[in-house]
C-alpha cells in the first residue's frame, strides 16, 4: 500500500513545478539578452562603451539578477540551487564594481593588474553565462553546436587578449587591434600558434584556457567535417562503381534462386 505524499512534499513539488514553468517562461528572453550582454563586454574591452550602451548594459544586469533572485526565491530548495548556479551568481555580482566606479579608484591607484584580473573574472563568467545560453537554445550537441561554441570563446577571447596585452606592447609587435587579437585567436583555436606570446599574467591564463578547450575540440570537429565529406562520397559513388539498375537486377536475380531453393527444399522435406 502506497503513503500518500505529505504536505511538504507536495509543497515541494509545487514549487520545483514552478520554478520549470518560469524556466521555460524566461528562457528565451533571457537567452537573447546573455548574448546582448556578452557582445556589449566584446565591445567594453576592446573599444568602450558609449554611456547610452552602458545604460542598456546596466539595464540587462539588472534584468537578469531579478530573473535569478526570482527563481532563487522559488527554488524549494535554496543552497541547492546557488550551488548549481553558482558562476552566474558570481558573473552578477562583478559588474557592481563598475557601478560603484571602483574601476576608476584602481586606475587612480594605477593597480592595473587587479584591473585586468577584474576583466578576466568578467570575461569568464560572461562566457559561460553565453555558453549556458548556447546549450538552452540549441537542443542537438551536434557539429553545429561545437562550431557555435568555438565561435563565441574565438570572438570573446580576442576581446580578452586584446585588452590585456595591448598595454603591453603598445605601439610595437603584439595585440594592438582587434583584428589582430581575432587572427591570433583564431590561429590559437586551431592549433597552428603564432610567433606571438602573451605577456601579462592574465594573458597567458587566458591562452592556456583557450588552448585546452582547442585541444580537446579541434579534433572533434575535424574528424565529423572527415565523416562529413566521406558520407557524401558514399551517397554520390554507387556500391562497388556498378550502375544502380544493374544491382537492382542481380538482388532480384539472388532473390528468385534463393525462393527457387526454398521452394525445392520445402518440396522435399513434405512427405
Amino acid at each position: 500500500m502506497s503513503v500518500p505524499p505529505s504536505e511538504h512534499e507536495q509543497q515541494q513539488h509545487q514549487r520545483w513545478e514552478l520554478l520549470r514553468r518560469l524556466d521555460r517562461l524566461t528562457n528565451l528572453p533571457m537567452t537573447l539578452l546573455a548574448f546582448v550582454w556578452l557582445a556589449l563586454l566584446i565591445v567594453d574591452l576592446t573599444a568602450g562603451l558609449s554611456s547610452f550602451w552602458q545604460t542598456v548594459s546596466n539595464l540587462i544586469w539588472v534584468l537578469s539578477i531579478l530573473d535569478f533572485l526570482l527563481a532563487l526565491l522559488v527554488a524549494p530548495d535554496r543552497t541547492r540551487y546557488l550551488r548549481a548556479n553558482l558562476l552566474t551568481a558570481f558573473s552578477l555580482l562583478l559588474p557592481a564594481l563598475r557601478i560603484l566606479k571602483i574601476f576608476r579608484a584602481f586606475r587612480a591607484l594605477r593597480l592595473l593588474r587587479a584591473t585586468r584580473s577584474i576583466n578576466l573574472l568578467r570575461l569568464l563568467t560572461s562566457l559561460n553565462r553565453g555558453l549556458k545560453a548556447v546549450g538552452g537554445a540549441v537542443r542537438q550537441r551536434g557539429l553545429g553546436y561545437v562550431v557555435l561554441l568555438t565561435t563565441i570563446l574565438t570572438l570573446g577571447g580576442a576581446a580578452g587578449m586584446l585588452a590585456f596585452e595591448r598595454s603591453q606592447t603598445p605601439g610595437g609587435p603584439g595585440l594592438n587591434t582587434y583584428p589582430e587579437a581575432l587572427w591570433w585567436t583564431a590561429m590559437l583555436m586551431t592549433s597552428l600558434g603564432s610567433d606571438y606570446w602573451p605577456v601579462s599574467l592574465e594573458g597567458r591564463l587566458l591562452t592556456f584556457l583557450l588552448a585546452l578547450y582547442a585541444l580537446a575540440v579541434f579534433g572533434y570537429i575535424t574528424a565529423a567535417i572527415a565523416s562529413l565529406f566521406i558520407d557524401q562520397d558514399r551517397k554520390q559513388a554507387p556500391l562497388g562503381g556498378s550502375n544502380p539498375s544493374s544491382l537492382e537486377t542481380e538482388l532480384r536475380a539472388i532473390r528468385q534462386e534463393l525462393n527457387a531453393l526454398r521452394a525445392e527444399r520445402t518440396g522435399q522435406q513434405d512427405p
